[in-house]
């Protein structure tokens, strides 16, 4: 299944598998040499631990690889007509006032700092949408309604 990503967003995971591939995988075989000198495996903690954290840094090389394979760009370079992954809309309610979002996919999702994932309850109800047009997003507080003022 595809993943939205801003072209940093993707340059980021990459410079994460090149690291992992080179400078984490080098250490972690290090650090597995080093412990198969301190004798007997079976009760060797350095070894065991060494082994662990190359299991983990490969399962991630390996995620990283799926996801970046799999990964699709978004660009916010245009303005939009309805929104989109990678649009970024400003939006008016009476319970939280005036708020900017960008649709982001989920990896790359901070919702603190206004990055919502399209995927979520408010991400995916503006989808779509044109400038002027109300949305009802119900939350656990309850329903909030969100007039679009701009699509950027």
């Amino acid at each position: 299944m595809p993943q939205y990503f801003s072209p940093e967003g993707l340059e980021k995971l990459k410079k994460e598998l090149e690291e992992r591939r080179t400078t984490i995988r080098a250490e972690v075989t290090r650090r597995i040499l080093l412990a198969k000198e301190f004798g007997d495996l079976s009760e060797n903690a350095e070894y065991a631990e060494a082994k662990e954290a190359q299991g983990f840094n490969e399962g991630r090389i390996a995620e990283l690889e799926d996801v970046i394979k799999e990964a699709v760009i978004i660009s916010n370079d245009k303005v939009h007509e309805v929104v989109v992954v990678g649009s970024t809309v400003k939006v008016k309610s009476s319970a939280h006032g005036d708020q900017k979002f960008t649709i982001v996919g989920p990896a790359e999702a901070d919702p603190i700092n206004g990055f919502i994932s399209n995927e979520s309850p408010l991400g995916s109800a503006f989808i779509g949408r044109k400038k002027g047009e109300e949305v009802e997003v119900k939350t656990p507080a309850g329903a909030v309604t969100y007039k679009l003022s701009e699509i950027s």
